[in-house]
C-alpha cells in the first residue's frame, strides 16, 4: 500500500497564506484530482482538478467583488461538505475576506447570533430549506448584503438579497486575485460554545492554521496517492485543518460523502486511504458490527474477537511494547477469515485513521487496531487550530492521546490542567477581550479547561475537566450547569441533571414540582401517575426545548426521565451547601440513565 507520494509537498514558507498555499497547490499539480463528489442529477461522481478548481474560484471572486466586497469583511457559510465550499472559501480568502463556517443544522436564532455577532456580509447557504428556517430572522440581518443558495430555489420571495448562484456567478472569471495579506492576518472567525449559552468567535490567522497543517504532515506522512474521505462538517475545526488545508498543502485528493446513511457505500466506491472522524462513526460502525455478530452463530463472534486479540498482540509486538506470541501464526488465517473482510467494508484501503473531537474509548479502538485500522487519537481544541497532541503511526499509545505535535508545547499547570502554548494558539475570541485573557496567560500558554497528566514518550493523558463541559460522541461540547439552570427557569422543573457525555445526543433527568406537574397533567390529559410514561415524556421534552432556544442547535434534548422525589443531602445527592453530587446521581439512576441510551 502506497505511504502517500510527499514530493509535492508545499511548505508554509512556501504558501505564506492560506490561499497562497492553493495557488501554489494549482501551480505545482494543476490537472491532479482535487475533489469528488457525487453528481445527484447524472448518479455519478465527478472529479474536479485543482485546475478547474482555480478558474471557479476566480468566477466567484468577480462575483463577490461585483457585490462590492472589501478586505476584512465577514462572509458566512453554511453548506454541506461540497467543492463549492472550497471554491467560496478559497474566493475570500484571496480577497482578504475572513470566513465564518456556520453548522447546516443550526437553529435561525443562534445563526442569526453569529452573523450579527461578527457582522457578516454575505451568507452562502444550500437551498429552499435553509432559506424557509430564516424566515424569522430575516428581519435583524440588516448587515447582510447578499444571501447565496447553491440550490436553484422554485420562489426565491420578495428579499431583493437573494440569488441563487447560478444566476449570481459570471461566465467567466478571469485570473484569481490574491490581494496580499500577511501570514499573522486573521483568516476565519470560528464560534465555539464555552461555558456559556451563546458562542464565542474563535479569532484563527493563515499562520495559525498553516503551522498546524505543516505539523500534522511531519506526524503522518500523506501525498498525491492519497484520497481522504470527508463526511465530518468543514464548519468543525478538525475537518477543516486535516480533510481540507492539510489535503491542499499535500496534494491529496478529497472525497466527500453523501451523507452518513450512506457513508457505507460511499466507502465502498471511493476506497479511501484515509478516514477523519469523530469517535461517533467509530462507535456506529462496531455497533452494526457488534449487532451482526450477537445474532450470528457464537463461533463467528468467537472467531472475531479472537482475530481483534490475536491482532491486537500484534500491534503491542510491533511498537516494541510486547513479546512475540505463538498466537501470531494463527494470523494469516484470522485476517483471511475475519479481519479483511471487516476492512473491504471500509473500502480495503485504509492507511490511517484519525480520531479527534472527542475521548474515543480504548475498547472499541483496540478492536480497530487488532483488525488492521490503525487509529490515530489526537487531541486539541477549536483555539488551538485545533491539534495540540496526536500519536504517531510508530508510537501509538491508544488510551492516550499522543505527544505535543512538533513545535507545540503541552505542559500540566495548576490542578492539572492542561496548558498548551504555540504559533496554533489563537488570536483571541473576536470582540471579547475579557474572555481571551481568561484563557490565554500574558505568557501565550492557553488553558485548555481539561485535566491530564503527560506519561510515558511525553503521551498526554485526558483526566476530566476543571470545568463541567459535557463532550457529545460527536465532538460538540455542552455546558451542562447553564443548561441546567436555563431548563430549571421553568417551574415545573425542582432539579435537573444533564447527560452525554461521549454519547450522540443529550438526555435530562428531573425532579418534578409535584404541584406544578399536577396541573400539567390535567391539562395534557394524563393521568398524573404517569410522569414517567412515554407521553408525559413528550409533554417534558417540549418545555425543555423551550427553556434552552439560546443554546445551539446542537445542544438539543432528545431524552427525559421524571421523578417526583426530590434529590436531598440526606440522601447523599446533595451536598451541605445545596450543590448537586452529579457521580452520585448518575451512580444511583445508573438503570434509568442506560434505558435512555438503549439501542442508541
Amino acid at each position: 500500500m502506497s505511504n502517500g507520494n510527499t514530493s509535492h509537498v508545499i511548505s508554509m514558507s512556501q504558501a505564506g497564506t492560506l490561499d497562497g498555499l492553493f495557488r501554489e497547490r494549482v501551480r505545482r499539480t494543476p490537472e491532479l484530482t482535487a475533489y469528488k463528489a457525487y453528481q445527484e442529477q447524472h448518479g455519478e461522481w465527478r472529479d474536479y482538478t485543482w485546475a478547474q478548481m482555480d478558474r471557479q474560484t476566480a468566477r466567484w471572486q468577480a462575483a463577490l467583488e461585483q457585490d462590492g466586497l472589501k478586505p476584512g469583511d465577514r462572509v458566512a457559510v453554511m453548506l454541506r461538505n461540497s467543492p463549492e465550499w472550497v471554491m467560496f472559501d478559497q474566493a475570500a480568502l484571496g480577497l482578504g475576506l475572513v470566513t465564518v463556517p456556520l453548522y447546516t443544522q443550526d437553529r435561525a436564532d443562534n445563526v442569526a447570533y453569529i452573523l450579527n455577532n461578527a457582522g457578516c456580509r454575505v451568507l452562502l447557504l444550500e437551498g429552499q430549506e435553509q432559506w424557509h428556517d430564516l424566515q424569522g430572522v430575516l428581519g435583524d440581518l440588516r448587515q447582510v448584503v447578499r444571501f447565496l443558495a447553491v440550490n436553484a430555489l422554485p420562489a426565491a420571495g420578495s428579499d431583493p438579497r437573494l440569488k441563487w448562484i447560478g444566476d449570481w456567478l459570471p461566465e467567466e472569471g478571469g485570473e484569481t486575485r490574491h490581494l496580499t495579506s500577511a501570514g499573522n492576518d486573521l483568516a476565519t472567525i470560528v464560534y465555539t460554545s464555552g461555558t456559556t449559552g451563546r458562542p464565542k468567535g474563535v479569532m484563527l490567522s493563515h499562520n495559525n492554521i498553516l503551522s498546524n497543517t505543516e505539523a500534522a504532515l511531519k506526524v503522518l506522512a500523506t501525498g498525491h496517492d492519497d484520497i481522504f474521505m470527508s463526511f465530518l462538517p468543514l464548519s468543525h475545526t478538525f475537518e477543516r485543518t486535516c480533510g481540507y488545508y492539510l489535503t491542499v498543502m499535500a496534494g491529496s485528493a478529497t472525497a466527500y460523502a453523501r451523507s452518513i446513511p450512506q457513508l457505507a457505500e460511499d466507502l465502498q466506491a471511493i476506497q479511501p486511504t484515509m478516514l477523519i472522524s469523530v469517535p461517533r462513526i467509530y462507535e456506529r460502525i462496531w455497533g452494526n458490527i457488534r449487532a451482526k455478530l450477537d445474532e450470528g452463530p457464537a463461533l463467528r463472534k468467537k472467531l472475531f474477537l479472537l482475530a481483534a486479540s490475536v491482532g491486537y498482540a500484534r500491534f503491542e509486538h510491533a511498537q516494541g511494547r510486547a513479546p512475540w506470541k505463538p498466537s501470531f501464526l494463527l494470523w494469516p488465517l484470522l485476517n483471511k477469515l475475519v479481519a479483511s473482510k471487516v476492512l473491504a467494508r471500509l473500502g480495503g484501503r485504509l492507511r490511517y485513521a484519525l480520531s479527534g473531537g472527542a475521548a474515543l474509548p480504548p475498547d472499541i479502538s483496540k478492536i480497530f487496531i487488532g483488525l488492521g485500522l490503525p487509529i490515530l487519537q489526537g487531541y486539541g481544541l477549536t483555539e488551538t487550530s485545533p491539534i495540540a497532541t496526536a500519536n504517531r503511526p510508530e508510537n501509538n499509545i491508544p488510551a492516550s492521546v499522543g505527544p505535543a505535535i512538533p513545535g507545540v508545547e503541552v505542559k500540566i499547570g495548576d490542578k492539572g490542567a492542561v496548558l498548551i502554548r504555540g504559533p496554533n494558539v489563537m488570536l483571541g475570541y473576536w470582540n471579547n477581550e475579557e474572555a481571551t485573557r481568561a484563557l490565554i496567560q500574558s505568557d501565550g500558554w492557553l488553558n485548555s479547561g481539561d485535566t491530564g497528566h503527560i506519561g510515558e514518550q511525553g503521551h498526554l493523558f485526558i483526566t476530566g475537566r476543571l470545568k463541567d463541559i459535557i463532550v457529545l460522541s460527536n465532538g460538540e461540547k455542552v455546558p451542562p450547569g447553564d443548561m441546567e439552570a436555563a431548563i430549571a427557569r421553568d417551574p415545573l422543573f425542582d432539579q435537573v441533571l444533564l447527560l452525554g457525555e461521549g454519547k450522540p445526543f443529550l438526555s435530562v433527568m428531573v425532579v418534578l414540582n409535584a404541584d406544578h406537574w399536577q396541573k400539567l397533567a390535567k391539562a395534557a390529559n394524563i393521568n398524573t401517575d404517569a410522569w414517567a410514561s412515554k407521553e408525559a415524556e413528550q409533554v417534558l421534552l417540549e418545555r425543555i426545548a423551550t427553556q434552552i432556544t439560546e443554546f445551539p442547535g446542537y445542544a438539543e434534548v432528545r431524552r427525559a426521565t421524571a421523578m417526583l422525589e426530590p434529590w436531598t443531602i440526606e440522601s447523599g445527592l446533595l451536598t451541605p451547601t445545596m450543590k448537586l453530587k452529579r457521580a452520585k446521581v448518575m451512580e444511583k439512576f445508573n438503570a434509568e440513565i442506560d434505558r435512555m441510551y438503549a439501542g442508541r
